[in-house]
């Protein structure tokens, strides 16, 4: 029974304690791929303790109705080997093993031989209370009531049948309580494994969310970033190439404003690359932009040749920073939008203001002009997705559109916490 002693793998706080459950921990994770060896241990230990001295001591006295193992060596061993020998089927038949167990055991006291070894019938008690079905237990009693009155029978002549019920009730119910108290435990550190494991998986799930969801973020990032900043240089290098021949100044004007947005686009992508990167130190990290940063957004896109109007009303500024840099990246894909669809002769209208507790935000553009050939998309993009992302964040909506008399307008509704009266 050794094997079932250590029954919990968690510390005690007391170091002798501890190192009992770490042993019990390490023979159980053994014993998981070596239940033979086990099995064939626990078989052997008993014969050791229990029948040797049998053979040892035995021609004992013959007085009396019992004979303590007043028999040969070859009878003995055979009694012995019947008794203790379906004990290595104890965990894979339990029941099966006390049956064949008791019946050994009444056929010997019925022939009035005792045996040390019949310690055996207490451990497939034990076993069967610990690795049996718990509908199966009462199927033992009326083997083990067969067993007790056999006992008291015999020993009924030189002890009195209250003390040998006593006796065997008290072995009974020790085997019994063992077998149970291991059972609970096992079964109580089993729901604690399985909830670690659970909770471990929700763990690695939430991980996977968070990663999912930063990743959506930097996409987002990363192609409003990309998206502007190349519809501007596209636009400004058609209109460079256009006057390359009758306005060479406007042509380099064109090309200096290409570099200079190429540069910006390319700080603001090594920025989030560098927030990306694992490193040692916080990295250094420039300001997200904000209401502020509008106007050179607007200056940026009249310098690639539409028309561009913002008015705002309302504390824009005292705005939290989250909604400042939805509201800039709504803005932003709005104008890139207007831009890359509408063209550079298209006049577009952008408006912020502040209505109680909710931000709108306006992008309107007057399309292209007639006569103007479009442009083709080259699949379906990802901007009016991403804004109406940005506004669910902060409980608001994006609605886009063609609308009457030609054009496109971007509507946006954002809810705004703590805005000064």
């Amino acid at each position: 029974m050794a094997e079932d002693g250590a029954v919990s793998s968690t510390e005690s706080g007391h170091p002798m304690a501890d190192r009992w459950f770490r042993a019990g921990r390490r023979m159980r994770e053994w014993d998981a791929g070596h239940r033979w060896a086990l099995n064939t241990g626990v078989v052997l230990v008993t014969f050791l303790a229990f029948g040797v001295p049998d053979l040892v001591h035995g021609e004992g006295p013959g007085d009396g109705p019992i004979s303590l193992s007043k028999l040969d060596v070859v009878p003995a061993l055979l009694l012995q080997a019947a008794l203790l020998v379906p004990l290595w089927w104890r965990r894979r038949a339990p029941l099966t093993t006390l049956y064949v167990v008791l019946a050994v055991f009444v056929a010997q006291w019925a022939a009035g031989i005792m045996l040390r070894a019949d310690v055996a019938v207490l451990i497939a008690v034990y076993s069967l209370v610990l690795h049996g079905r718990p509908r199966r237990l009462p199927w033992a009693v009326p083997g083990l009531v067969v067993a007790v009155v056999v006992v008291v029978v015999r020993l009924s002549g030189v002890v009195s049948v209250w003390d040998v019920l006593f006796f065997v009730a008290s072995f009974g119910t020790a085997a019994v309580a063992l077998g149970l108290a291991i059972r609970i435990r096992r079964a109580q550190l089993a729901a604690l494994r399985e909830r670690a494991e659970q909770l471990e998986i929700e763990r690695d799930q939430r991980s996977r969310l968070a990663a999912a969801t930063e990743r959506t973020r930097v996409a987002r990032e990363m192609h409003d970033i990309l998206g502007h900043s190349l519809s501007v240089i596209i636009t400004l290098a058609d209109g460079g190439a256009y006057a390359a021949d009758t306005a060479p100044e406007r042509s380099k004007q064109a090309l200096r404003m290409i570099s200079d947005t190429g540069r910006t686009s390319l700080a603001e992508l090594r920025r989030m690359l560098g927030v990306l990167r694992e490193q040692a130190d916080e990295p250094a990290l420039s300001p997200q932009p904000g209401v502020a940063d509008l106007d050179p957004l607007c200056r940026q896109i009249r310098a690639a040749g539409p028309h561009v109007e913002y008015h705002s009303s309302g504390a824009l500024d005292e705005l939290d920073a989250g909604v400042q840099l939805a509201a800039y990246r709504i803005v932003q894909e709005g104008l890139t939008n207007a831009l890359k669809h509408a063209g550079p002769r298209t006049r577009i209208d952008l408006a912020l203001r502040i209505e109680g507790a909710r931000l709108r935000i306006t992008v309107r553009d007057t399309g292209r002009p007639a006569g103007e050939p479009g442009v083709a998309a080259a699949g379906e993009g990802h901007g009016v997705v991403g804004m109406g992302e940005r506004a669910a964040l902060y409980g608001g909506t994006v609605t886009a559109g063609p609308v009457a008399g030609g054009g496109w307008s971007v509507t946006a509704d954002l809810e705004v916490a703590g805005v000064p009266a």
